[in-house]
C-alpha cells in the first residue's frame, strides 16, 4: 500500500507535537495543510487515525499502527537520503576496478595513489588480469570500469589513455638484434614467446603476423613478464612488449628492436559497459585518468 512520505510526516508530527497548530509551526506550514495532509492519509489508508472528538487529538489503535512505524519509515528515509548524499559526494563507496597485468604499474599505480588521496572514503577493489578476461568481468557487471586495449565488442564504451609502440624483445645473440628495426615477416622463422590467452596482445600479435602472410611458432605462452624476459635472454625466442614498459626494465643480454609495423601499436584505455549506470566514485575515476593521460604520448604509428 503507497503512503506519501509527505503525508506521514504530517501525521507523524501532529501526535508529537500534541495538535495540529504545534505541527504546523513545525513544519513550518498552514495548520490547513497539515489537517488536509492527515485526512488525505486516512482516506488513502481507509481508516481512522486521530479521534478529533476531544479537546486534543487522540490516536485510534490504528493511529497507533501507523505512528510507530511510521516513524520507523521516515527515519529509514533519511538514513537513506543521507547514505546517498555521502556517496554523491564521495565521501563513501566502492569503486571496483580492473587493471591490466601488462603495464599496470607506470601508468596505474600513480593514479591509484592519487584518488586515494582524493577520496579515502572510497573503497578501492581491484581486479587484476588481461584485457580478454577484464572485458568478461565488465561485461558480468563484477567490476564497473576497466583499464584494457581497445575492445572489438560493441557491448563497451571506451576511451584511450595511453598509447606505445610494441617492440620485439630478442637476445643480444640472435642476428636480429642488430638491426635498427624490424618487420614482423623478419621474425617468421624465429619462435615466439607470448602473453597468453587472457591477453590482448596474444591474438594482436599473431593477427598481425598472419596478416603479414605467415603463421608464427609459439614456443611458449606466459602471463609472467619477468618470465618471459628471461625466456628471451637464453634466446628461446623472441618476445614482444609496449615499449613503456621495456623502458621500466633494466635488461640484461637482451635487445630491444622497434617494430616497423604501423597499425601495431599498444593503446591504453578505460573502458565500461555501455549504457551502464556509472557511479559518482567512477566518474572521479575517468576524470582523474583523463588529467593524467598525456596527449603527447598517443602513439601514431611508426
Amino acid at each position: 500500500m503507497a503512503m506519501e512520505f509527505r503525508l506521514l510526516r504530517s501525521f507523524t508530527e501532529v501526535v508529537r507535537c500534541g495538535g495540529f497548530s504545534q505541527a504546523a509551526r513545525s513544519l513550518a506550514s498552514t495548520q490547513s495543510t497539515v489537517s488536509k495532509a492527515v485526512k488525505q492519509l486516512e482516506n488513502e489508508l481507509g481508516t481512522i487515525l486521530l479521534d478529533r472528538s476531544g479537546h486534543r487529538c487522540v490516536m485510534t489503535p490504528a493511529g497507533e499502527v501507523v505512528y510507530r512505524r511510521g516513524i520507523k519509515l521516515l527515519a529509514d528515509r533519511d538514513d537513506v537520503l543521507a547514505e546517498l548524499d555521502e556517496i554523491r559526494g564521495l565521501q563513501r563507496g566502492v569503486l571496483r576496478l580492473g587493471i591490466p597485468s601488462v603495464g599496470n604499474i607506470k601508468l596505474f599505480a600513480p593514479v591509484v595513489c592519487t584518488y586515494r588521496e582524493r577520496y579515502p572514503q572510497i573503497e578501492l577493489r581491484l581486479i587484476e588480469h588481461g584485457s580478454n578476461q577484464l572485458e568478461k568481468h565488465l561485461r558480468a557487471g563484477d567490476i564497473d570500469i576497466a583499464g584494457i586495449l581497445e575492445p572489438q565488442s560493441p557491448d563497451f564504451e571506451w576511451e584511450p589513455i595511453r598509447s606505445k609502440p610494441i617492440v620485439a624483445l630478442l637476445s643480444s645473440v640472435h642476428p636480429l638484434s642488430r638491426c635498427g628495426s624490424l618487420k614482423l615477416m623478419d621474425l617468421r622463422d624465429v619462435p615466439f614467446v607470448l602473453f597468453d590467452l587472457g591477453f590482448r596482445l596474444h591474438g594482436m600479435i599473431l593477427n598481425a603476423s598472419r596478416k603479414a602472410g605467415f603463421e608464427p611458432t609459439v614456443a611458449v605462452t606466459s602471463s609472467q613478464i619477468d618470465f618471459m624476459i628471461e625466456l628471451v635472454s637464453t634466446n628461446v625466442g623472441v618476445a614482444f612488449l609496449p615499449s613503456e614498459i621495456v623502458d621500466e626494465k633494466h635488461l640484461q643480454g637482451i635487445v630491444s628492436v622497434p617494430l616497423d609495423e604501423a597499425e601495431l601499436a599498444w593503446v591504453m584505455g578505460h573502458a565500461w559497459r555501455r549504457n551502464a549506470y556509472l557511479s559518482d566514485a567512477t566518474v572521479a575515476w575517468m576524470k582523474l585518468m583523463r588529467e593524467t593521460s598525456r596527449p603527447s604520448e598517443l602513439y601514431t604509428g611508426v
